[in-house]
């Protein structure tokens, strides 16, 4: 009997730790399958994540911020209709926006896109029917948001057409060195509040190549100094030291003509010496034009240089040897004309009455899907 007792003990004993076995080994199992779950999902997330931005190139994302509120296929019309087909031709918008967004990639250099620019465009009441209606109908429906006019009165007609975009500076009307100096100090304020990473000023007898302008950007850091521009003389000004007479000064500026673009890393530096007013100060002190005081500030009192974009041009040279085959490689073009004698682009297109300036003419080369264009 207490054979058979002990032996009852002996297998209840042995039930138990296999039962218990059996539990450890449950437990052991489920918490084995949560991790390799919770390490799923996590590949899972990861995986998706990728996948996602695999879907949107890089191309894209840049095209987007190139011309922003458009689809990839379409641009605007200079009534704001949506036009069909692309406005260039794709390989040559998309190829060089690949390269650049590569080249940025490898280099680690901060990227720029239209919305990072602030284009600001000086102009005058005398000057908005007769100039201002070609931008307005041409580039400016290229970079709508990003340009601003800064003239020398309220002009109820010319706001709306901008979408009210034209600052009244309270600048005088006239042309002297004080009145563009004026202007100019309000352009530049305004771009220190807009927080954008390049200032670029052009006049109302430019046109601008927005794409051109953007990819050009696109090779320089923001973040460093850069003061961008093309000269209209062969040699550094050289004018009187007012401060050490008889010494004399000298340095470069980019003509105001052709358009010029600062980086906001240099706008800073020059912050306390041109802000509230100062450029207007420093413009008389010197007594020259607004251009001429911008290149003063940045190459003799920051002695930073100027470095020369040959694809801005100003009204100051022959715009007729100008090759067509090369058009769509420059930034800025202009015109002027003294008597009968017009110095403007050599190019086919509208008659003369219709387009003297040949800056219709240019869009519609540039541009051959816009409504006003000849099919």
């Amino acid at each position: 009997m207490s054979y058979q007792l002990s032996k009852m003990r002996l297998t209840l004993k042995r039930i138990l730790q296999a039962f218990f076995l059996a539990v450890l080994f449950s437990f052991s199992t489920l918490a084995m399958l949560r991790t390799w779950a919770a390490t799923s999902n996590n590949s899972t997330t990861v995986i998706e994540h990728i996948s996602q931005e695999k879907e949107e190139s890089p191309w894209i994302k840049n095209f987007v911020g190139l011309w922003p509120d458009r689809s990839l296929r379409s641009v605007l019309d200079e009534e704001g209709n949506t036009l069909a087909g692309p406005i260039i031709d794709d390989n040559d918008v998309f190829e060089g926006i690949t390269t650049t967004t590569t080249s940025s990639t490898t280099t680690t250099k901060p990227h720029t896109t239209l919305d990072d620019i602030f284009i600001s465009v000086k102009t005058t009441k005398n000057f908005h029917a007769s100039r201002l209606d070609v931008i307005i109908k041409t580039w400016f429906t290229l970079a709508r948001e990003q340009t601003w006019f800064f003239t020398d009165s309220d002009d109820e007609e010319y706001s709306e057409k901008t979408h009210n975009h034209l600052i009244n500076t309270g600048c005088s009307a006239s042309h002297n060195r004080m009145a563009l100096c004026c202007k100019m100090a309000v352009e530049f304020d305004t771009f220190l509040e807009s927080n954008k990473r390049w200032f670029c000023h052009f006049d109302d007898d430019n046109y601008v190549n927005v794409p051109q302008l953007v990819r050009m950007l696109q090779k320089y850091d923001w973040t460093d100094d850069w003061y961008l521009g093309k000269p209209s003389i062969k040699a550094p000004l050289e004018i009187l030291d007012r401060e050490h007479i008889p010494q004399k000064i000298s340095f470069w500026f980019a003509t105001g003509g052709a358009g010029f673009c600062l980086s906001r890393s240099l706008s800073l530096k020059m912050k306390p010496l041109a802000s509230g007013g100062k450029f207007i100060s420093i413009g008389d002190k010197i007594r020259l034009p607004d251009d001429v005081t911008m290149g003063y500030i940045v190459e003799h009192l920051l002695s930073k240089q100027l470095s020369v974009v040959e694809e801005f041009h100003s009204h100051l040279e022959p715009m007729k040897f100008l090759k067509q085959s090369q058009l769509a490689d420059q930034i800025t073009f202009s015109y002027s004309h003294y008597g009968p004698e017009m110095n403007v682009l050599s190019l086919d297109g509208f008659n003369n009455q219709i387009d003297p300036y040949r800056f219709l003419s240019l869009h519609c080369h540039l541009y051959p899907n816009f409504s006003f264009c000849p099919r």
